[in-house]
C-alpha cells in the first residue's frame, strides 16, 4: 500500500488538516481534496459506513464522521483491504483528541492528529501499530523525568533559602561593621561560598548585598557632571523582595542581632537513599515490592579521608547487604562498621562513593508503604468512581503525592462529587485524572475522592493501572548511621547526613 495523503476535509471540499506522506505540493493537494466531494456518489455515500472512488490517478478512501470526511489518498494499485483498515484507525485517532468531530474543534488539534498521523504511516507505509500504541508514542510521558523535575524543584527551593539566609548574615555583617565604624567588603571571594556543596545548589544564586550609603559626589560650578555613586537599584530589588516574602530585612541604619541558620556545610556528608518498585493488583494483593537502597559517601577535605562509619540495623526483616569491594567485609559483618581495607588509603575526595548497598524484596501486603483502592461502580447512566489512599507505614512522611487515573476513551470529562484532600486535575490529552496530596503522614494518613464517568461502557480494565509517585525524606528499611570516627584516634566527626526515598514505579493494575 503506497498512502500519498490522509486529510479530514468538509463536504464542501474544504481541507481542514492534511499529512502528505510523499512529496507533494500545496496547490496539487489542494487540487485532490477539492475535487474529492464531486467525484462522490450521493446516493451510495449516505448509506455505506466507507467506501472509496477513483479517478485516473489517485484513489479516494474516506468515512463520514458527522459533517466531516476523514479521506486517505491512495494510488490505484493499493490494497483496497489495507486502506480500509487504516482508514478505520485514523477515523478512531481523531475522537481520541477531539470532544466533538467539527471543524473548530479538528482545527484546534491539528499539530497533535499530525503527529498521531505520523505514527500510522511512515513513507507511504502502514506502521504495525494499535491506537493504545499510538496514544503512548505521542504523549512520551516518563516517570524519571518527573522524578528528576521534582527532585530539580525542591534542590532549587533549598538554594534560594540558603540564599536568604546567606542574605540575612550579610546584612548582620554590615551592621555589625558599621556599628564598630569598620568598613566593609561586599566582593564574594573563596571564603564566602568556598564551603558551598555545589551538588545541593544545583541552581546559581547570587546574592546582592545592601548598598552602602554613597558619597555625595562633588559639584562643579559650571556645565553638568557625571554623578558619581548612584544608589544599587538591584539591591533595592532584591531586599524588596525578601521584604515581601515575609523576610526581616534590617537596614544598617537600625541594626538588630540576626540569628541565621547555618546552610549545609560539613566536610563529610552521608547520602541515604532508597528506590521504590511496588506493583499491586486492583483486588488488594502485593505482586512485588522491591526496596533498593544504598548509603554515598561524599568528603571535601582530605584531613577527613580516613574515617569508619557505624550503623546500627533496627529492623527485623531479611534485608540483603552488600558493602563496596574496597570497604572491609569482616569488620561490617562483625561491627556493623565501614572502614577501608587498606586503612592507609583514604576515601576519594569531592564525589559520591557508595559504600554499602542494600536490597529487599516481598509480596506480603503489610509491608506496602501506600495502599490505594479504586472501586469503579457501573450503572445505566455511566460509571461511579471511589479512589483512597491509607497510609500502612506509619514513619512513614510521603511528600507531593500525585495519584494518577487513566480515564476510558470516549467518556467526556469526569465529575468530581467529592475530594476530602488535595486537589485533583483533569488532563484531557493524555486522558487522566491526577489527584495530588501535597503531604500523607502519620496525621494526615487516609483519605478519599469520588467522580463520576457518564457515557461509558461497562469495562473496569479503563480505570487501570493506576499509577502513584511521591517522594519523601525518611527510607522503609530501619538502617541508620549512629556516629563518624577517625580511623586511628576514635575522635568523633561532624558530618551531615541526607536521606530520601523516591518511588520509581508504584502502580495498581
Amino acid at each position: 500500500m503506497v498512502l500519498l495523503a490522509a486529510a479530514v476535509c468538509t463536504k464542501g471540499g474544504k481541507a481542514i488538516i492534511s499529512r502528505q506522506f510523499v512529496e507533494m505540493s500545496r496547490s496539487r493537494i489542494e487540487g485532490l481534496v477539492g475535487a474529492f466531494p464531486k467525484l462522490m456518489s450521493t446516493s451510495s455515500s449516505e448509506k455505506q459506513q466507507h467506501t472509496f472512488v477513483e479517478t485516473d490517478s489517485v484513489r479516494y478512501v474516506y468515512q463520514p464522521l458527522d459533517r466531516l470526511y476523514m479521506v486517505l489518498i491512495t494510488t490505484k494499485a493499493s490494497n483496497i483491504l489495507e486502506d480500509l483498515e487504516t482508514l478505520r484507525l485514523f477515523s478512531k485517532v481523531i475522537p481520541e483528541y477531539c470532544r466533538s468531530v467539527e471543524e473548530a474543534e479538528v482545527a484546534s488539534h491539528a499539530f497533535d492528529l499530525l503527529f498521531a498521523f505520523d505514527e500510522i504511516v511512515a513513507l507511504g507505509y502502514r506502521e504495525s501499530v494499535n491506537l493504545a500504541q499510538i496514544r503512548t508514542f505521542t504523549e512520551m510521558d516518563s516517570h524519571e523525568e518527573k522524578v528528576f523535575l521534582a527532585i530539580r524543584q525542591s534542590q532549587e527551593r533549598e538554594a534560594k533559602q540558603k540564599m536568604r539566609e546567606k542574605a540575612k548574615e550579610l546584612q548582620r555583617a554590615q551592621a555589625d561593621a558599621g556599628k564598630r565604624g569598620k568598613p566593609t567588603s561586599t566582593s564574594f571571594g573563596s571564603s564566602s561560598f568556598g564551603n558551598m556543596n555545589t551538588r545541593d545548589s544545583p541552581v546559581a544564586d547570587t546574592v546582592i548585598p545592601a548598598e552602602e550609603k554613597p558619597k555625595p559626589a562633588p559639584q562643579r560650578a559650571t556645565g553638568k557632571a557625571l554623578v558619581l555613586g548612584p544608589k544599587n537599584k538591584d539591591a533595592d530589588k532584591f531586599v524588596d523582595q525578601l521584604k515581601s516574602e515575609g523576610q526581616n530585612v534590617i537596614s544598617p541604619s537600625a541594626p538588630k542581632t540576626i540569628s541565621a541558620v547555618p546552610s549545609n556545610t560539613e566536610k563529610v556528608r552521608l547520602i541515604m537513599e532508597e528506590k521504590l518498585t511496588v506493583s499491586c493488583g486492583r483486588d488488594g494483593d502485593l505482586r512485588n515490592l522491591e526496596v533498593l537502597g544504598m548509603i554515598m559517601l561524599h568528603v571535601t577535605d582530605e584531613q577527613f579521608g580516613r574515617i569508619k562509619i557505624t550503623l546500627v540495623k533496627d529492623d527485623p526483616r531479611d534485608i540483603g547487604l552488600q558493602t563496596h569491594p574496597n570497604v572491609d567485609k569482616k569488620l561490617f559483618m562483625d561491627s556493623s562498621i565501614i572502614a577501608l581495607k587498606n586503612p592507609s588509603k583514604p576515601f576519594p575526595m569531592n564525589s559520591d562513593v557508595g559504600v554499602l548497598k542494600w536490597r529487599f524484596q516481598t509480596t506480603d501486603v503489610k509491608q506496602i508503604p501506600l495502599s490505594i483502592t479504586c472501586w469503579p461502580s457501573f450503572s445505566s447512566s455511566g460509571c461511579d468512581v471511589n479512589l483512597e489512599f491509607e497510609l500502612m507505614q506509619q514513619h512513614l512522611v510521603l511528600n507531593d503525592v500525585a495519584i494518577s487515573i487513566p480515564l476510558p476513551s470516549g467518556g467526556g470529562a469526569p465529575v468530581v462529587t467529592e475530594c476530602g484532600i488535595g486537589d485533583y486535575i483533569h488532563e484531557a490529552k493524555k486522558h487522566n485524572l491526577v489527584w495530588s496530596i501535597p503531604v500523607i503522614d502519620a496525621d494526615n494518613s487516609s483519605g478519599g475522592m469520588e467522580f463520576s464517568m457518564p457515557n461509558v461502557s461497562a469495562n473496569t480494565t479503563g480505570f487501570f493501572p493506576v499509577n502513584v509517585s511521591f517522594s519523601s525524606s525518611t527510607i522503609t528499611c530501619g538502617i541508620k548511621v549512629t556516629d563518624v570516627k577517625m580511623y586511628d584516634t576514635d575522635v568523633s566527626v561532624r558530618h551531615s547526613f541526607d536521606s530520601r526515598l523516591v518511588a520509581t514505579t508504584y502502580e495498581v493494575i
